[in-house]
């Protein structure tokens, strides 16, 4: 069974490619892929799934805390992803949080008002 790792703290210009000659040295690569912004920029951190989960227990005592790149780079075992909501976003978002919040029920009580 494959098992995913992330791996953090990467350089900006490491790519797929460096990630998977690093890490296929410890057993089988499926993938390895750094994540990029929109622009094509490296965001720092990537993913690698090993064959099997002796390969990537290995690769994790291997490489947390190594040194590549002139990085000291981070290697856990990837956690899935948490669904992404707006309701509640701590960026200030909460769109539609309560219909109190709702622009329309705003603008129909100032329009009260002014009555």
């Amino acid at each position: 069974m494959n098992k995913r790792l992330y791996i953090g703290n990467l350089d900006y210009s490491v790519t797929d490619e460096d990630l998977k000659g690093l890490f296929s040295g410890e057993g089988s690569v499926v993938y390895a892929k750094v994540i990029r912004r929109l622009d094509g920029k490296s965001k720092g951190f990537g993913f690698v799934e090993m064959e099997t989960e002796e390969e990537a227990t290995k690769s994790i005592e291997k490489f947390n805390q190594s040194n590549f790149k002139d990085r000291t780079i981070i290697v856990s075992e990837a956690k899935p992803q948490k669904s992404r909501s707006f309701e509640g976003n701590s960026r200030g978002g909460n769109y539609r949080s309560s219909s109190r919040d709702d622009l329309n029920s705003k603008l129909r009580k100032i329009r009260r008002k002014s009555r």
